[in-house]
């Protein structure tokens, strides 16, 4: 009997990676989706397009609780992957309330629900490196934690909070505390996308200048399907743990702009400029992640480096923006209830 999994925040960057790595290994996916998702923005589900017809999507708002309750009792899965958060740190400055309720009570909601589902269901917690802060690099599981954004404190708190379902529930739920991690369906407000993206339209004539806020802080960028298949290792061991998954490396946001407009053929000072309204009310100078327990215990080694992640960035852009990249059209969902597990149908239109 294929195994069954639940992701939250199915429709982002890491949740669609993840849903393909888990359809390949043959398990039934379903997935949870604002119901905006489903029934005004299908934009939102274009990265699930190429799959769209093997999931079950399922309309919940994490903040409800008695609506996860009653999901995970339905889907009953073998393994939980909580995605889902605002994931934004510039937005979680402008909407805390927000972010927090989201990202706190709704993993609060998750872990309970997946504890009382009947079943002994194992639950993978989405991390960050941000919850670091400004802890000496390089940063580890022993790490010191102090957080600068309100983004930052809310994943913390989900962080203790599935910590605690560990220790004092006995329940299995692993912490992946993932350092940046990018791709071509990378959310359009995040720094990567932008700078690629701004690459790829000055190349083609279609703007001049691109406004940053800092460009010394540094991040240690990795691809992001090989920080998923870390996630699904973390889940597969005998005993849940927390880990760290990075590369090790740190480059600059000048860095990034430099690779990114030189891979353009362009040069990034003639393109580029610092804004002060671009800059956080407080920044993370360096996030550089030590993944040696990853790479011990979970096979984790990355592949795709600094050079390569950018210049795949820059020309996803650019053939995107010359009709080269469209995604493809999704099939039109059709209705599935709680009840329904077949792999297949998804939820309305």
């Amino acid at each position: 009997m294929a195994r069954r999994a639940l992701i939250t925040g199915i429709s982002g960057q890491d949740g669609s990676y993840l849903a393909e790595l888990l359809l390949a290994r043959g398990y039934e996916v379903h997935g949870c989706v604002r119901r905006v998702a489903l029934h005004d923005d299908r934009a939102r589900l274009a990265r699930l397009a190429p799959i769209l017809d093997r999931l079950t999507l399922h309309p919940v708002a994490l903040e409800s609780e008695a609506a996860l309750h009653r999901l995970l009792r339905a889907v009953a899965p073998d393994e939980v992957y909580h995605l889902a958060a605002q994931s934004y740190v510039a937005e979680s400055f402008a909407e805390p309330y927000a972010t927090l309720d989201a990202n706190v009570v709704g993993t609060l909601n998750v872990l309970n629900a997946a504890r009382d589902c009947g079943r002994e269901t194992r639950v993978y917690f989405a991390g960050s490196s941000e919850m670091f802060g400004n802890a000496p690099a390089p940063q580890h599981e022993g790490s010191p934690c102090l957080p600068v954004s309100p983004y930052a404190i809310s994943k913390l708190a989900g962080y203790h909070l599935a910590r605690m379902f560990r220790e004092a529930h006995g329940c299995f739920v692993a912490c992946g505390i993932l350092f940046n991690h990018e791709s071509p369906r990378r959310g359009p407000e995040f720094v990567t996308r932008r700078v690629a993206r701004a690459a790829a339209e000055v190349r083609l004539g279609l703007r001049r200048k691109l406004e940053l806020g800092d460009l010394q802080a540094r991040r240690d960028w990795g691809y992001a399907p090989e920080y998923v298949e870390a996630m699904w290792r973390m889940l597969q061991r005998d005993e849940p743990g927390d880990f760290v998954v990075a590369t090790g490396e740190t480059h600059s946001v000048q860095e990034l702009a430099e690779r990114a407009f030189g891979h353009a053929g362009l040069d990034w000072r003639d393109h580029v400029e610092s804004a002060a309204e671009q800059r956080r009310p407080a920044e993370v100078r360096e996030l550089r992640g030590d993944a040696s327990k990853a790479r011990r215990e979970l096979g984790f080694e990355p592949r795709v480096r600094f050079d390569e992640l950018v210049a795949l960035l820059v020309q996803a852009e650019l053939d995107a923006l010359e009709g080269r990249g469209a995604p493809a059209a999704a099939p039109p969902p059709r209705r599935a209830g709680f009840g329904d597990r077949r792999p297949g149908p998804t939820m309305p239109a």
